[in-house]
């Protein structure tokens, strides 16, 4: 196999973006062909934290994933999904593995992530079903960078669709989204464990998953 003669550069640019508290690099023609070469490589990505900062895949993969904590209860069939923890209890755990000043920005999101809390509805005396929408979160980027401590968030949902009632989306801090549809609930499960167990990872490496980016 030949050999990258950027290789070794390009590793002591991870260990450099690695040692700088705000994830900077020189601004030399050497270094930016090598955050290049990185970023194509989905070895770095832009950082959440730090303005023109960076972060590296490889120091993603240290941080923990965030979902509902009886989701496996539901993937083994023993729980109905309708009892997944809900999605405040998730979002309160990954804000508390943020830095504390850190923390501050992503409860500045926990609406537009978390969504409001569900009511159980009833009419007549009769319980409604709530759609269900089960918040995760997970390391790394989309077109745009992530949320605090650089994590992008989806959700499996139902859709309301006959043909796919179940879908999974991914969204990072902005309007970077990817949308897998589902014909069934276990298949959307398989999918999910699947992209939980991917993290780290950019959005637009998703397609491999066959998630679509929208």
């Amino acid at each position: 196999m030949p050999h990258d003669p950027n290789e070794q550069f390009d590793h002591a640019v991870l260990d450099k973006i690695e040692q700088s508290p705000i994830g900077a690099v020189p601004g030399t023609p050497a270094y930016q062909d090598a955050l290049k070469r990185l970023y194509a490589t989905h070895q770095a990505y832009a950082d959440a934290d730090h303005k023109d900062g960076h972060v590296t895949a490889r120091s993603l993969t240290k941080l923990p994933s965030f979902h509902a904590s009886n989701l496996e209860e539901v993937i083994a069939g023993r729980l109905n999904p309708e009892h997944l923890e809900r999605n405040a209890g998730i979002f309160d755990r990954y804000v508390q593995s943020l830095p504390a000043d850190r923390r501050a920005r992503a409860e500045a999101r926990r609406l537009q992530v978390a969504g409001k809390p569900v009511h159980h509805r009833k009419h007549d005396g009769t319980p409604v079903h709530d759609i269900i929408h089960s918040l995760f979160l997970v390391p790394g980027a989309g077109p745009h960078p992530g949320l605090p401590g650089n994590y992008l968030y989806g959700s499996l949902y139902e859709t309301g669709h006959a043909a796919t009632p179940w879908a999974i989306n991914v969204h990072d801090s902005d309007d970077g989204a990817a949308v897998f549809e589902a014909p069934d609930l276990a298949a959307a499960l398989v999918k999910l464990e699947e992209l939980l167990a991917s993290a780290p990872f950019n959005m637009n490496e998703l397609e491999t998953l066959e998630f679509r980016l929208v």
